[in-house]
């Protein structure tokens, strides 16, 4: 496939980004589709799926044209498409990096869904694209673009309350029925921790602002060892961060947890809950957190715009995202081995983000 060299988008005199979701499941039209309309940086301009009757019902209401609408058999097409500039992958994660890849050879800038991609491999390759194209990529790190999030990461790494030495971070859900493409490793590529855990991993590096030196893993016994043949019901993992600094972590598709608690020296923050889209709710040992509550989404997909007009650095890059898969990928295999395992992250240190 044709490389397509990058237009910068100065030049067009947009002020606006046009964004294509490739995708139109419950996140990218419960979440995204409502953000875009807060949006001040860009703009919902494509729609990619493979069901004729979500592209009309969604093209009814925003009022595309035919030429924004895309299936996955001619989605290579959108390179012809001047009007948008960002795709956004909201797809299985077995399809991650095929259609990263693709949109990028394309000409388009890149936000993709977590995970990364299924595997370490498959995250070099989206990185190597980015190399090879030119173009811009990002993590779907909403979080991030959170004041509570942000204010966890503020008091952690500032010290405010003296060295974090423990955190207690939970992140579960009851996932439901059997029959869905979360509970097919070939489509999915794990269970809770890739789903749920990676918030959890995420957190610990951004509240401390240092990078796991060791993990220590162990799966749940599975309550239903049919609906679970696939991928683990649950996983429990502790996180070794150096100076006796330890991150105790749990993800499952049975129970409901949502906790982000951090213990320091002179004093103690948390969320609860900690990971949801809204509604968060925070405190620390001196009483609740001010913070405004905003649209994740939105402000995500704003940064990741002017990101594009700019130059500016993504603070949630592709590096960030193959981090996390390669931390992903020691978790489980000390689940598997039940033996703690080293990391070797020193080359994911990210300026600003403390790893």
């Amino acid at each position: 496939m044709a490389v397509v060299k990058n237009i910068d988008t100065m030049e067009r005199g947009k002020e606006r980004l046009g964004v294509a979701l490739v995708g139109l499941g419950e996140y990218a039209t419960g979440q995204l589709m409502p953000a875009l309309k807060e949006t001040k940086n860009c703009f919902l301009a494509g729609l990619v799926s493979g069901d004729p009757r979500k592209l009309d019902q969604y093209n009814n209401e925003f009022g595309l044209t035919d030429d924004c609408l895309y299936s996955y058999e001619n989605f290579d097409s959108i390179a012809e498409n001047g009007r948008i500039d960002i795709v956004y992958i909201v797809l299985p994660n077995s399809l991650h990096a095929e259609y990263s890849i693709r949109a990028m050879k394309a000409g388009k800038h890149v936000i993709c869904e977590k995970p990364m991609a299924m595997n370490v491999a498959e995250c070099e390759q989206i990185i190597e694209t980015v190399r090879e194209t030119g173009m811009r990529f990002s993590m779907g790190y909403r979080l991030h673009f959170d004041p509570f999030n942000q204010e966890m990461m503020r008091l952690g790494r500032s010290e405010k309350y003296g060295q974090v030495r423990n955190l207690t971070l939970l992140d579960s859900m009851e996932i439901g029925e059997k029959d869905q493409w979360r509970l097919d490793p070939a489509r999915s590529g794990g269970g809770p921790l890739v789903n749920n855990g990676i918030y959890c991993i995420q957190a610990a590096i951004y509240i401390t602002g240092k990078l796991p030196a060791a993990v220590d893993a162990r799966f749940t016994p599975k309550t239903d060892p049919e609906k679970f043949r696939g991928v683990e019901e649950g996983i429990t993992w502790t996180m070794y961060f150096g100076d006796n600094v330890v991150a105790d972590c749990e993800s499952s598709y049975s129970k409901n947890q949502n906790l982000m608690r951090a213990e320091a020296e002179s004093g103690w923050f948390e969320l609860d809950p900690a990971y949801e889209y809204e509604g968060l709710k925070g405190r620390t040992s001196e009483g609740e957190m001010q913070c405004r509550p905003v649209n994740q989404q939105a402000l995500q997909m704003d940064d990741f715009a002017l990101c594009v007009v700019t130059g500016k650095e993504s603070r949630v890059p592709a590096e960030m995202g193959l981090r996390d898969m390669k931390i992903i990928a020691a978790v489980y295999e000390s689940a598997e081995k039940r033996a703690k395992v080293d990391l070797y992250l020193a080359d994911f240190a990210i300026p600003g983000e403390g790893g």
